[in-house]
């Protein structure tokens, strides 16, 4: 069910086990300002907080992902940051659950930095990606400068940082930037369809995936493994991990709950 109203800033709708946010200002180009940040926020908190939610999948409304930062919204000073949460609510969150990016038009600057701040990628074959950035006086202040490096060979990362050049999906693909491309308008179902892969998998074991991810990229590779040892161990210990066995031996899918 859709739980905003049509004409805000980000919609939210359940799908099965995935909460589809929305970013819906299509005559701004899906630009972030105050209130995309602070919607974007609260659907994510939505997503962690329901146990009857899976995944969350990032859209944005009619076939623009998103343009980034609205300049005119942040030169009138509003805040296009959340406290604790980064660029438009999300770029520094810690989130619980697996976040897909459904990628159609437009990825640009602040709309790249939303994708790269999710776990998966799936790209119309139409869309672009670009960190423009330099071009404006500023740099990709998102996760942008941060994260790409770590995702995709040195060089080619410093090339699109320092140029502003725009890629296609097909090359986000290769580099690795894009899980999938798809054909125009279907990004969002085809995310829903990898949405729908991952809720069968236990919720525990893909909440500590991510922790372990995020924590290993900071940390020594011995503290990493030890981290993830206690992890494994709390797993063990989990009911679900006792119906994945169970399921298991009896030849059929396993019924979650999450303890």
């Amino acid at each position: 069910m859709t739980t905003a109203l049509p004409d805000t800033a980000v919609r939210t709708e359940t799908r099965g086990d995935a909460l589809v946010i929305t970013i819906n200002r299509p005559k701004a180009r899906n630009a972030v300002n105050a209130e995309v940040a602070e919607g974007i926020a609260a659907a994510v908190d939505e997503l962690d907080a329901d146990p009857a939610l899976r995944v969350g999948v990032l859209t944005g409304a009619e076939g623009t992902f998103s343009a980034g930062m609205d300049l005119k919204a942040a030169a009138r000073g509003e805040s296009v940051s959340v406290a604790g949460k980064g660029f438009a609510g999300i770029t520094e969150a810690e989130t619980a659950k697996p976040l897909i990016a459904a990628v159609e038009g437009f990825a640009f600057g602040g709309g790249f930095e939303l994708a790269l701040a999710c776990d998966l990628v799936v790209a119309a074959d139409t869309a672009r990606f670009a960190l423009p950035e330099v071009k404006r006086g500023l740099i990709a202040g998102g996760g942008g400068v941060i994260r790409l490096p770590k995702r995709i060979p040195h060089h080619v990362a410093m090339e699109l940082l320092l140029t502003g050049r725009t890629i296609t999906a097909e090359r986000a693909h290769a580099l690795g930037l894009a899980n999938d491309v798809v054909p125009e308008g279907t990004a969002l179902d085809a995310a829903l369809a990898v949405a729908d892969e991952l809720s069968r998998n236990a919720p525990l074991a893909l909440a500590a995936v991510k922790r372990i991810v995020r924590e290993a990229g900071a940390a020594p590779e011995q503290e990493a493994f030890a981290k993830q040892h206690k992890e494994i161990a709390a797993l063990v210990r989990s009911d679900d991990f006792a119906e994945g066995v169970r399921a298991f031996g009896e030849k059929r899918s396993p019924e979650w709950t999450g303890r």
